[in-house]
């Protein structure tokens, strides 16, 4: 018992002084003359590299959406403040309106073969917060003239506007692909008949499309098909009708790329159940998050998830209740 007192107040003693220290305590044994060094208040480069077997995949990160719970609240029997407990479980840094600092991460994946871009961030139609996965992409040691090929998960602007920028394409060289139930609601449908909330976000997608379209430099393809040699496309529909995920194989490794499967990992693994305002058939995009977890937990394989915390490379682990994340960890990669 006396063992336990003293470790208590020894540790509050620590604690405290800790504390007065922090506060500048003039009382200090020693106190050495300032050194007022400027704060450089800058971030590092914007990618992450790592290998999948012979892949090389970076992520590029595009910026971050301030997203708050109010886009889920009414989609979950949870209340604000049981929402707000797992942001804070957590540890969700949050921005100055309270909302959710929400990454966007493209992914840049050299097969050997080709150079493919999944998604393209935002370009130059939303906000000085996103729009740099150009920027990323060159200081991670390519150029946009070297990409061949772009897969984009679906067509919202956080994924696909960035293909243009000034109403020019900036990846010279690539053909664009796309499924064909995300054209059908994209481009085949009048922008007068659709929702008035989406209409500007459908000019936007015909925007980004345009100059690569009068190149003949866009293919489409079916949910669920095999795009090119080696890239298997799954079905996940309800963000969006043709949204869908990309699985990348070499050797023993295979990485999903997922798109909005989710968006706030903190609300949607511990209960996949839970859908947001911006998914066009919520009921859907539950089914298909439900159903692509529960496959990805048994797997083991590795997931790259545009709105998971950058570079958003990781698992997925099952618990007793719901899922966990599990980032990927740094690694050097040797050459």
């Amino acid at each position: 018992m006396k063992l336990l007192t003293l470790a208590a107040i020894v540790s509050a003693t620590l604690a405290t002084s800790a504390y007065v220290y922090a506060e500048g305590n003039k009382n200090a044994v020693y106190n050495p003359a300032e050194n007022v060094v400027a704060q450089k208040l800058n971030q590092v480069d914007g990618y992450y590299r790592f290998m999948l077997g012979d892949f090389e995949v970076t992520a590029l990160y595009d910026g971050y959406l301030e997203i708050g719970s109010q886009v889920y609240q009414p989609f979950t029997k949870l209340s604000a403040g049981e929402l707000n407990k797992l942001l804070d479980d957590e540890f969700r840094p949050r921005t100055k309106s309270g909302a959710v600092n929400t990454a966007v991460s493209a992914y840049l994946i050299n097969t050997g073969k080709h150079l493919i871009l999944m998604d393209a961030g935002s370009g130059d139609v939303f906000n000085d917060k996103v729009g740099k996965v150009e920027e990323s992409l060159r200081k991670s040691g390519y150029s946009p003239e070297q990409v061949d090929i772009i897969l984009p998960t679906h067509l919202h602007f956080d994924h696909f506007s960035g293909v243009t920028r000034n109403g020019k394409a900036i990846y010279p060289n690539a053909t664009v692909y796309i499924a064909e139930q995300e054209k059908a609601f994209w481009f085949d449908t009048a922008i007068t008949d659709m929702p008035k909330h989406v209409q500007k976000y459908a000019q936007w997608t015909r925007d980004a499309v345009a100059p690569y379209a009068a190149e003949n430099r866009v293919n489409y393809y079916s949910s669920g098909e095999e795009v090119i040699p080696g890239v298997k496309t799954v079905e996940t529909p309800g963000h969006t009708p043709g949204h869908g995920g990309f699985e990348f194989s070499s050797k023993d490794q295979t990485m999903f790329v997922w798109g909005d499967l989710l968006h706030n990992h903190a609300f949607q693994l511990v209960d996949p159940s839970i859908a947001a305002e911006f998914d066009v058939d919520p009921k859907a995009a539950r089914a298909s998050r439900v159903k692509a977890l529960a496959e990805i937990a048994k797997r083991k394989i590795w997931v790259a998830g545009a709105h998971l915390p950058f570079p958003g490379i990781g698992h997925i682990r099952a618990e007793k209740d719901g899922y966990s994340w599990i980032p990927v960890e740094y690694t050097p990669i040797e050459k």
